[in-house]
Formats: structure tokens, C-alpha cells, sequence
């Protein structure tokens, strides 16, 4: 067996995913095909990586390339974590450029004008590989951790609509972080279901195991108290302002715990959490507040403070983050999913990113949607819904114009349908400017944005 990590010189990818990989027990004598294109962080991790398997003893070998081909080949997983640029500095004129010009979109990062030339920059060279792994290894499963998810996993999936690719976001688990806290029980004992699009998904079932009683209401009840005395990102970076210590960061962990008697939950955004409960009578399954990309009134309901606390506390923790270790702690859910393959375990995995095909009837089947799946020998199969809240739909149904339009403009390098996709966002209430808009965010990154001059 032969698993390919794409964007392993990235210490907190390749360490995380790596210590996931070695606790497998269906795994075991697999060989790991490090592939980045910066040669120096490559090596450190191969280094670390091959010095953990001889002090550990465990049956796994570790090999390190530039070569993208070369690490595609015979490769049965394939994981992608990349980005394109500086994060950071493209995030921010992703970000500014846009609110300069009137558009009062929150964050910028996956939704609004922002996330439109995010996935412009980093989808095709995710396409690239997937062009590579189709003509390599076409029956390798593909798990992305890029974003934006939902127009990366529309495109790939367009482009090839066999390749077995499946987008991969970490939001789901704070769903398993809180519930059980919540109900005063354990995870093994809950059964949850949400649906929707990548970072804008609502949690829609969720039942005791032991009982089969339904625990939606219980968790309607309790979540509105419990949400008030949860630590909030303001608290969190006013912590790291006044003590220096980054929670998260190695060593950390204790010391903030300590400090404020609470476990590490942050919330960046309560007030939009607290609307589209009230309103919808729906609990969203993001603590980050990603779901304001995506909505044309959140600037009038998100917690903006909180909001630009996460984004500093983001950006300073992930540059003090100093990851030297592979841990035994699991971090992401690509390794269970692959033991279900591997295994035939058949079990439910909470959240993937796949293609619509009528999992949830209110949306295009052409446009990825974000639903549980039963993972097995087989691959993964999509859990289908055969209804979908009309109010919360309603919203979704909003936003996958502009991925549709998005990743049509990549697809046939359509600088036209950039504009089109510009308009289409629920948060442009405005003509006046925005090609101009548009035309100082292709100048200001036209160093990844060629294809499309």
C-alpha cells in the first residue's frame, strides 16, 4: 500500500497526519510518499518521519520527493493539503480590497468576492494533480484539505468525474467536541447527522444510541446556555496578548487550561451561531463563523470583534506554532476513513465533501455538498436526505450560483464569468465598481492569476 501526502513539508500537516497514520492497525506496512515543492521543509519532515519509525519500531517506510509524478506512482490514498502564495498576505488583499470597494463581506477566505479569487489561485493546481492522478493512478482515493472546499471539489469533480475525490474539513468535529458535553453523555452514544455546503451546514438528526430517542430538542434546549459560558476568541486572544503564550501552540495547552478552568473551545462568533438557531431552528456545525461568507445580511449579525480576535490569534499561532514532533494524538479523520476502506468497516463518517448527485434535493446535483457517508470497501457512499429545511436551503441555494459560475470560470479560463460570479455573491449589493474591483485583485495577484488575462 502506498499513501501520497501532498504538502508535507508543512510541519503541522505532515506531523499530524503522519502520527494519525502510524496508530493504524490497518495501515501497517504501508509506504508514506512525502512530496512538497520546498526541498528544506520536505526534508525535515522525512528526516523526523524516518528517525520515528526506527525509535518506534513500527512497520512503515517513509519516502520524500519534489517529483509530483513520481509520488503518484502506485499510489492507492493520496492526501492534499496546499496553499498557494503567502496565506496570510493574499488573505488580506482577499480580504481589504473588496470591504474598500463596499463589499461588506466577513472574512474573505472561502465565501464573497475573496473566496471567489482564492479558488481562482488554488484550484488549478489542485486540477493538476488530480490530471496527474488520472492518468497515474486512477483508482487512488483522493482526500482534500485545501480550501475553498466547495469549489475545489465541484471542479475535480467536474473535470474528472471519476476520480474518487472527497473533500475533507475538520469543522465537523466540534460537533464531538460539545455535544457530548453538552448532553452529559459519551460520543458512542450519539448518532448525528448535518448537511449542507462546506462551512455553511447544519446539524439535522441527532438520536441516542442507546435509546433511539431523539436528541435534537434536548440539544436545542441546552445550547443556548451552554454556547454563554463557552470562551469566546476575543478572551482567547486577549490571553495571548497579555501572557504571550498562544494556546495550541506545543506547551500551551496545560497553561491555558489551567489559567482559565476551561477546556479549549473558542468561538469567534456566537451572535451569527445564535441567529440562525433562533431563526432556523437549526444548529450550524462551524465555531468559526465561515458561515458569514456566505450570507447577504451577516455583516448586521456577526460579532466583528470576535472575528478580526480569531483571524490575529489565527495568523500569530500558526506562525508561533512549532511543531518538532509526530504525536500519537489524532488530529483529522483521513486515517479512520482509510481503515474503513481498508478494513470494510462499513461505519458512518460524519462529514465529506462530494458531489451532490440528489444527496440534498434543494441543490444542484452538479455542485459538491458537505453530508455524511458510509465508508466501506467500496469507497464512500453518500448519505441522501430526501427533504431539507426550505428556510436554511433557501440560503444555500443562494451561494451555489456563485461556485457553479466560480468553477466554470476556472474550468474554461473565462475572466467574463469571474465578474459574473462577483455579481451572483449575496454580499454584493452593488454594480458600480466592481469590475474595477475585480481588475485590482487580478493586478495585485497576477502572479498565480496568468491563465486568465
Amino acid at each position: 500500500m502506498k499513501i501520497a501526502l501532498f504538502g508535507a513539508g508543512s510541519a503541522q500537516f505532515g506531523y499530524g497526519t503522519l502520527g494519525d497514520i502510524f496508530q493504524s492497525e490497518y495501515l501497517k506496512g504501508a509506504e508514506i510518499a512525502l512530496m512538497d515543492i520546498n526541498p528544506k521543509t520536505l526534508n525535515q519532515v522525512y528526516q523526523t518521519a524516518s528517525d520515528h519509525i526506527r525509535t518506534h519500531e513500527i512497520p512503515y517506510s517513509v519516502t520524500a520527493t519534489t517529483d509530483r509524478r513520481e509520488a503518484l506512482k502506485g499510489a492507492d490514498f493520496v492526501i492534499i493539503s496546499i496553499e498557494i502564495g503567502d496565506r496570510f498576505e493574499l488573505w488580506d488583499i482577499d480580504w481589504k480590497i473588496p470591504q474598500q470597494f463596499g463589499v461588506s463581506q466577513v472574512y474573505g477566505e472561502n465565501g464573497g468576492p475573496g473566496g471567489i479569487f482564492h479558488s481562482l489561485r488554488i484550484t488549478p493546481p489542485i486540477l493538476e494533480i488530480c490530471d496527474d492522478v488520472m492518468e497515474i493512478c486512477p483508482e487512488a482515493v483522493v482526500f482534500n484539505y485545501s480550501n475553498p472546499m466547495t469549489a475545489i471539489t465541484t471542479a475535480v469533480l467536474r473535470k474528472h468525474p471519476s476520480c474518487r475525490f472527497v473533500g475533507m474539513c475538520h469543522e465537523v468535529a466540534s460537533l464531538k467536541r460539545y455535544i457530548p458535553t453538552m448532553l452529559d453523555t459519551t460520543l458512542e452514544k450519539i448518532k448525528m447527522r448535518p448537511a449542507g455546503l462546506n462551512h455553511f451546514s447544519v446539524l439535522l438528526k441527532a438520536e441516542y444510541l442507546d435509546t433511539g430517542k431523539d436528541a435534537y430538542k434536548d440539544i436545542m434546549e441546552k445550547a443556548p446556555a451552554f454556547f454563554e459560558r463557552e470562551p469566546g476568541f476575543s478572551e482567547v486572544w486577549d490571553y495571548t496578548r497579555r501572557t504571550g503564550i498562544v494556546p495550541h501552540t506545543e506547551g500551551a495547552q496545560d497553561r491555558w487550561q489551567i489559567d482559565i478552568k476551561e477546556s479549549f473551545r473558542p468561538w469567534s462568533d456566537r451572535a451569527l451561531f445564535k441567529v440562525i438557531m433562533d431563526t432556523y431552528g437549526l444548529l450550524p456545525i462551524t465555531t468559526d463563523s465561515h458561515m458569514g461568507e456566505y450570507i447577504a445580511w451577516a455583516g448586521d449579525a456577526v460579532d466583528h470583534q470576535g472575528i478580526l480576535d480569531f483571524y490575529n490569534f489565527y495568523r500569530q499561532a500558526l506562525a508561533e506554532n512549532s511543531w518538532s514532533e509526530i504525536t500519537a494524538d489524532t488530529r483529522e479523520r483521513v486515517a479512520p476513513i482509510m481503515d474503513g476502506i481498508v478494513g470494510d468497516i462499513g461505519y458512518e463518517e460524519m462529514a465529506v465533501n462530494v458531489m451532490n448527485d440528489g444527496a440534498i434535493p434543494v441543490l444542484p446535483d452538479d455542485i459538491a455538498v458537505e453530508v455524511p457517508a458510509v465508508i466501506d470497501r467500496r469507497g464512500l457512499t453518500p448519505i441522501k436526505f430526501e427533504s431539507y429545511p426550505r428556510g436554511f436551503g433557501a440560503l444555500l441555494r443562494n451561494y451555489a450560483g456563485v461556485y457553479d459560475l466560480t468553477v466554470e470560470a476556472i474550468l474554461n479560463r473565462d475572466r467574463g464569468l469571474v465578474l459574473q460570479a462577483i455579481l451572483a455573491c449575496p454580499g454584493v449589493h452593488h454594480f458600480q465598481g466592481m469590475e474595477r474591483m475585480m481588475e485590482m485583485m487580478f493586478d495585485y495577484q497576477r502572479d498565480w492569476l496568468g491563465y486568465l488575462s
